[in-house]
């Protein structure tokens, strides 16, 4: 690695262009400036000398050995996260004037898990198929979303009640829900008290690696005592050990539209916050058109979806 050329007051910003965040980009990626130059189609001395550059704009290394190979410093991954936007930002001026959704033959992902999915997706699939005809979804299990499942580009978009802290993380709030209690009525009646709500054997959902449900953090950390006997992976496994039983089951009110329409349901004994349901994407796709599209489309189903997820 050389000296820095020039500091950074010497340089022009309007010398950096697209072609370089992409040679930054690509030695992050392939941590070797020989694969990097394959990659990109140049000669390693152009990859080196563009990282020169690239150093006396930042003022930074960059990049610095390690074994055979090199990696990133903590302010080139910085700006790698930066230059992804830019990147992205470049490709959607040039695409602003020219997307036409009738013409995409793509692959759209989504993350959610089984309640959003059912409530939001299969709507939002119609509306969107209507319009592009080449359009493909693919829905993976959404979990408690990271910002890295966003910045590998994993997926377009995710909507839970949970986003990840990060700066470049972005969120819209679709709508908010209200905690039920689910119960069979052949079995029960709703529990009337708080007493009678904390003596009930409960069920409740808690995937592999997670510490459960917000709800059930929140009842606990107010001092209410439930007794789990059954914990099933998701909303959908939930009904089975409800239904002819007198045990109870407290989870978003919108299941009650879907997955849990054959129980009743009832208020929670003991105040709750609502749930909010949220959105979420990587900043790289802020100003990308077909993106923009996508969440308008979707914030256009999530009203009609809510309305009739509520006239049960």
């Amino acid at each position: 690695m050389g000296p820095l050329m020039c500091s950074m007051s010497q340089i022009d910003h309007l010398s950096l262009d697209g072609r370089q965040l992409q040679l930054l980009l690509a030695v992050i990626e392939e941590e070797s400036i020989t694969r990097a130059a394959h990659r990109l189609g140049v000669t390693q001395s152009a990859v080196s000398h563009g990282l020169e550059r690239l150093r006396a704009i930042a003022g930074d290394p960059l990049f610095v050995r390690s074994g055979r190979g090199i990696v990133p410093t903590a302010h080139a991954e910085a700006l790698a996260v930066r230059a992804r936007v830019l990147l992205d930002e470049l490709r959607g001026f040039v695409a602003a004037g020219s997307f036409d959704p009738a013409k995409l033959q793509t692959t759209i992902r989504i993350a959610a898990n089984d309640l959003q999915r059912d409530l939001l997706l299969p709507r939002l699939f119609t509306r969107l198929k209507a319009m592009a005809p080449g359009l493909m979804l693919r829905i993976v299990r959404s979990d408690v979303p990271t910002a890295a499942m966003l910045r590998d580009a994993a997926c377009h978009l995710v909507i839970s009640p949970r986003p990840p802290e990060a700066s470049d993380i972005v969120q819209k709030r679709l709508f908010d829900d209200h905690y039920r209690v689910f119960y069979d009525p052949a079995q029960r009646d709703p529990p009337a008290t708080l007493s009678e709500f904390e003596q009930a054997e409960h069920v409740s959902v808690r995937r592999d690696g997670e510490a459960g449900l917000t709800i059930d953090r929140l009842l606990d950390d107010d001092g209410v005592k439930r007794r789990f006997v059954v914990t099933v992976s998701d909303f959908a496994a939930v009904a089975p050990f409800v239904r002819g039983s007198r045990r109870l089951a407290t989870l978003p009110g919108l299941l009650r539209s879907g997955l849990l329409s054959q129980l009743a349901d009832a208020e929670v004994p003991v105040p709750c916050p609502p749930m909010p349901m949220y959105m979420i994407w990587h900043l790289r796709y802020q100003v990308d058109p077909m993106h923009q599209w996508l969440r308008g489309e979707l914030e256009a189903v999530s009203g009609p979806a809510l309305a009739a997820a509520r006239v049960r």
